[in-house]
């Protein structure tokens, strides 16, 4: 592909043979941020796992002390007693038969799929379609919950899903390049936190490999873990 004269430019801004600190490159990556549009700046976290091994196969939620700046579009997949809950929580389509029938004829224009544990019966039949999409509920998330109200808040205040790729690689949003460079590096340290927390025993060896932060479309920066306290 070539490359446009502002990319080549911004491309000469970030050395790509330096780890920066985590503050220097939450402030970097909204210079180098090319597109027009509110860019999500995301962080691409290389970890020490064997994800092949059900043991190692890092997968959970975090919120966000800033929230993602984007605004989710919310399923709720539950019994009929359940959706006034959903609703005054804030689900943007609560039911059940109807949002199953939906998505078996294609329907995925969702954002994350909350369901209630007396559900799952009818929703796992859904599995072929949502989990290549990152959409199947699933108990390590909190998104199999009876408590529909707790977990639909949840999302909207800035909850997020994770999961290790068959690289070792975890790639998830930590705001937009219109968020200030304190609130990218907080909510980036939330994230690593929580990555730390959750190292399996079995994991020998160097647990951070590597961590990159990019906007879309901009070059990815690098960043040393040591710069990151907790970790």
């Amino acid at each position: 592909m070539k490359l446009t004269k502002k990319r080549k430019a911004v491309n000469g801004r970030v050395d790509s043979s330096k780890l920066y600190a985590l503050t220097e490159a939450a402030a970097l990556v909204k210079e180098v941020n090319t597109t027009k549009f509110d860019s999500s700046v995301d962080l691409h976290v290389k970890l020490g796992v064997d994800p092949r091994k059900p043991d190692q196969a890092i997968r959970g939620s975090v919120s966000l002390p800033h929230g993602t700046g984007r605004v989710k579009r919310i399923l709720v997949l539950c019994s009929p007693d359940k959706e006034e809950e959903a609703k005054q929580a804030g689900a943007d389509y609560y039911g059940l038969n109807e949002y199953v029938d939906k998505i078996l004829a294609g329907w995925t224009d969702i954002d994350v799929i909350i369901a209630t544990p007396n559900v799952m019966a009818q929703v796992g039949k859904l599995g072929r379609i949502l989990g290549p999409r990152g959409l199947m509920p699933n108990p390590k998330t909190g998104t199999i919950t009876p408590n529909v109200a707790a977990a639909v808040e949840e999302v909207k205040k800035g909850k997020i899903d994770f999961k290790v790729d068959k690289y070792g690689i975890i790639h998830a949003s930590v705001g937009r390049v219109s968020f200030s460079p304190e609130k990218i590096a907080e909510n980036a340290i939330e994230l690593m936190h929580t990555l730390a927390r959750m190292k399996p025993t079995a994991s020998k060896g160097v647990y951070i490999k590597s961590i990159y932060m990019a906007s879309t479309m901009s070059p990815g920066i690098a960043i040393e873990p040591k710069t990151i306290k907790g970790i």
